[in-house]
């Protein structure tokens, strides 16, 4: 079984006053200024008054030094500074006494931030490896059904939001689960796993999807059961593939229903909508699927809101069914992140959770 196609790098979303490395220039910067005086007083045929330009530098250093580099350049600086031949206007007693006082904070600040970043970098470990056994990656492959996916969590930091999916393999065969659970981020997490974890026990005991989704709407009823004023419910779609992946049984609650990619074309599957998950309606029947034949070289496309209900500057709701054309003939891993791309340049700033999800019969 081949690595996930699965598509959720975070790192293009951290900014470096969120967690990610100091650029490169931020390193390089204090040995070049170091360096520049230098050269600069070095060239100069008279002394120059630039001496205040390297009580910058310990400080600049703690920002991506640890404590032994911090202090090096550090005691670099002090040395320039009383070198006759730099002539640094004859800096006094007080100046020097000032350039070291600075250079030993900085060395002390940098060894905490050294042990704060240590730190949060275990910490941030620690909390990916939970997410990401929560929804784990994606295989290529499922049976006869090929995947690929996207999965964009709207708070910044963070590997799982409100959305999930899933593709298993069981006894009546592959089926897959796209939702979105009430709200977005850290706060859906535990719906998300409840929901992930009765997916994959209805795919071994079920004997068709109608019976997964009505278990997972089980389940969010009785998580919501002790919980006064709880409105806990979800979106989800539940498919189906036949054994050779010639038909596929798509149930739908409240969910966008997929969409068929078929010789460059893109249309809508008309499937009857159920009420969402957890909601609990006196009244509403059980969700009623509908069975789609499938030909050699299909792909399912599978999208949370996040995607369908993005506006661009002008309000304009994103148009997922004319732009997802453009990319029809894509590679599904490429199809993605084409989307995604496209997605980000129509709406800017994307503010809820983004998921996608192809899924391509043999």
């Amino acid at each position: 079984m081949g690595k996930a196609q699965v598509t959720r790098d975070h790192r293009d979303r951290r900014g470096w006053l969120h967690g990610a490395p100091p650029p490169g220039w931020v390193r390089v910067l204090p040995p070049a200024l170091l360096a520049g005086v230098c050269a600069v007083t070095l060239a100069s045929p008279g002394p120059l008054d630039i001496g205040f330009l390297l009580g910058a530098i310990p400080p600049l250093a703690v920002l991506s030094y640890g404590p032994a580099g911090t202090a090096l350049l550090g005691a670099l600086v002090v040395s320039v500074l009383v070198v006759p031949a730099f002539r640094l206007n004859d800096p006094g007693t007080t100046d020097l006494l000032t350039v070291s006082f600075v250079a030993a904070l900085s060395v002390l600040v940098s060894y905490v931030r050294s042990r704060r970043d240590a730190q949060l970098v275990t910490e941030r470990a620690v909390a990916e490896a939970a997410q990401r056994a929560v929804v784990p990656p994606l295989p290529e492959r499922v049976g006869p059904v090929g995947c690929a996916g996207l999965y964009r969590a709207a708070q910044r930091g963070t590997l799982v939001g409100g959305d999930f999916f899933d593709v298993r393999r069981g006894p009546h065969g592959v089926r897959a689960v796209m939702g979105d659970v009430q709200g977005h981020g850290l706060s859906a997490v535990a719906t998300v796993a409840s929901l992930l974890g009765a997916f994959r026990e209805a795919v071994l005991d079920e004997p068709d999807p109608e019976s997964v989704a009505a278990r997972l709407d089980r389940r969010l009823v009785v998580d919501s059961a002790d919980v006064p004023h709880a409105e806990l419910f979800a979106t989800a779609v539940v498919l189906e593939f036949s054994a050779d992946a010639r038909a596929v049984r798509i149930v739908v609650c409240g969910h966008p229903a997929p969409l068929l990619l078929r010789e460059g074309r893109v249309a809508e599957l008309e499937v009857t909508a159920g009420v969402p998950l957890g909601l609990g309606l006196s009244g509403a029947g059980p969700a009623v699927g509908v069975t789609v034949p499938l030909r050699a070289g299909d792909r399912l496309f599978l999208a949370s809101d996040g995607v369908s209900e993005a506006r661009g500057a002008d309000g304009a709701f994103y148009p997922l069914l004319d732009r997802l054309t453009g990319f029809a003939d894509d590679d599904p891993a490429v199809m993605v992140r084409h989307v995604w791309r496209d997605l980000r340049g129509y709406g800017g700033t994307v503010l809820d959770d983004v998921t996608m999800l192809v899924l391509s019969p043999a």
